[in-house]
């Protein structure tokens, strides 16, 4: 069976059970496997009474939810090739991606988002709510999902569009048949020796390649996947959901410990002294000599501080997995030292969302873990890491040129930077394409220095340092930060730093990065040529003040 017809075949077997929910107004709204195949069967006899063919595309514009998952089933099962779509993205950009496409049909969650897309894209394919598919008569209509080969699209995923525009990654059954055993396998080791069903918290939008994996995965195991419906009621609906496990940004994870820590030094007195001295007497034992009451400070923190703090975070986590960008090593400490281990991931829509995953019982911090079965890793020029494997994309939608460049000798290049342990494990750097090159010759990864401003800086929401083709470095820092915290936090960056890698200077910026400004991808990632021509007029004067100050 491919990945396809195990899922089908999982909810066929066990209609009663429980399978996913949705967390509305602080209750849960759940279905069984019998009542989401039924939403599949209605979902099903809409699309075969559409019109929609074998191989057409047919646009997905939805927030997260039960009657998403059901669509997509279904449109892959009548072999209707899925695209994907971020909701909160501009509907200019959307429309840009459904015309790259020669999207036939465009499927919506509800009314308004019809209408902005509609707007944008007046003489557009027919727009269909959620509302109009559910209601269809299913009759007779088979469960079982068409025949589909190897080589068959199932879905055509946009990337971010870090630079340039968004191209379509075309993923086939064959890539979706080794991955979703590959992330099942991994799970498997993560639960081993627990009796029932996989309890799994979700709040990223299904329409990136990872979440989207995660949801297949879900369906194709015994799982109960509780999906936010609010992103501001998130701490609320993780604490009623009690996962075992759930998916996250590095930019989440780094909110959690940083709020830890304030509410902690908010408190004050012993619980404060406890963990402050628990905490560097834990990172003591890491990798520098041992003091002299580390062992008492240490058993006081994991006897009366860690626990409660691992109680409030979730009591039945056993990991937490993270992906999308590299997780800063003192968070993904942090989070271990508490007890909850955070399980890395690193890949690309193109590798099917993943390349690496960290070993439940062999976490390294600052690692993203060894390649998964079936792919193959190295290193080529500039560290660029280069993968081949069964996890390759089928190319970029109607773009050949895009596809041959992105491949040197069959291997996939990903513009990732990175570095490789003896042990396989492996360690991301930074972006190809953002090493930022001095006027002097000399080449930076900015990703590195962003990271350790951004730690110093509680109040910053994005850091950027810029400087190629200059002769020395800045940084854009965003959010609640004042001159003085940024000269502080820049002094303790630049000590130790070779001279080239100092920062000279830092333009404050009291707004965040948006995406609906066009400064963020749709994932949240830094536009920075946008970024740069943004803040072009600052940066420029940042340049001639420092220059005439030197």
């Amino acid at each position: 069976m491919n990945f396809l017809e195990s899922i089908f075949h999982r909810l066929s077997q066990t209609p009663e059970r429980p399978v996913l929910r949705e967390v509305r107004e602080g209750a849960f709204v759940t279905v069984t496997c019998g009542e989401l195949l039924a939403q599949i069967r209605a979902a099903r006899a809409f699309v075969a009474g559409s019109g929609l063919k074998r191989g057409d595309r047919c646009g997905l514009l939805a927030h997260n939810g039960i009657r998403w998952a059901a669509v997509d089933l279904a449109l892959m099962a009548e072999g209707v090739i899925v695209v994907p779509l971020y909701a909160r993205q501009a509907p200019g950009e959307i429309a840009g991606m459904l015309r790259d496409c020669g999207a036939v049909m465009v499927i919506c969650g509800d009314w308004s988002l019809r209408d902005e897309l509609s707007r944008q894209w007046p003489d557009g394919p027919p727009m269909h709510i959620f509302f109009e598919v559910f209601r269809a008569d299913p009759g007779q209509a088979t469960e079982a999902p068409r025949t589909l080969a190897a080589g068959d699209l199932v879905t055509i995923i946009y990337t971010s569009g870090t630079s340039g525009e968004p191209k379509g990654v075309m993923l086939a059954v064959e890539n979706l048949d080794h991955m979703v055993p590959c992330t099942g396998a991994r799970l498997d080791l993560l639960m081993e020796g627990r009796g029932g069903p996989d309890q799994i918290f979700h709040y990223l939008p299904f329409c990136f390649a990872g979440s989207w994996i995660l949801l297949l995965t879900a369906l194709s195991r015994d799982s109960l996947l509780t999906m936010s419906t609010d992103l501001n009621q998130l701490a609320e609906e993780m604490k009623l959901a009690a996962p075992n496990y759930f998916l996250n940004v590095p930019a989440l994870l780094e909110r959690v410990r940083k709020g830890v820590e304030g509410k902690i030094a908010q408190r004050g007195g012993m619980a404060q002294r406890i963990f402050n001295k628990g905490r560097a007497a834990w990172l003591r034992r890491l990798d520098s000599p041992s003091q002299a009451l580390d062992g008492l400070w240490l058993s006081l923190a994991e006897s009366k501080v860690f626990p409660k703090i691992r109680e409030q975070l979730g009591p039945n986590l056993k990991a937490l997995i993270c992906g999308s960008a590299p997780l800063a090593r003192e968070t993904q400490l942090f989070f271990q030292m508490i007890g909850i281990p955070v399980l890395q991931v690193y890949g690309l829509t193109e590798t099917t969302a993943i390349c690496t995953m960290d070993h439940p019982r062999e976490v390294t911090a600052g690692c993203v873990g060894p390649a998964i079965p079936g792919v193959e890793m190295k290193l080529g020029d500039g560290d660029e890491i280069l993968v081949r494997g069964l996890n390759l994309f089928a190319g970029y939608w109607n773009r050949p040129e895009a596809t041959t460049k992105a491949f040197l000798d069959g291997w996939f290049r990903t513009g990732d930077q990175g570095a490789v342990g003896p042990d396989g494990n492996w360690r991301i750097v930074g972006r190809v394409k953002n090493l930022i090159v001095l006027s002097s010759g000399h080449n930076v990864a900015p990703e590195p220095i962003e990271e350790k401003l951004a730690q110093l800086l509680p109040g910053a929401q994005q850091v950027v340092v810029m400087g190629n083709g200059r002769s020395f470095l800045t940084a854009l820092v965003t959010g609640a930060v004042s001159q003085e915290q940024a000269g502080r936090a820049v002094e303790t960056v630049n000590a130790g730093m070779p001279h080239y890698k100092c920062l000279r200077g830092f333009h404050l910026h009291a707004e965040p990065l948006t995406i609906e400004s066009g400064l963020l991808t749709a994932n949240g990632k830094l536009r920075r040529d946008a970024i740069a021509d943004y803040f072009r007029d600052s940066v420029e004067e940042l340049y001639r003040t420092q220059k005439a100050s030197a």
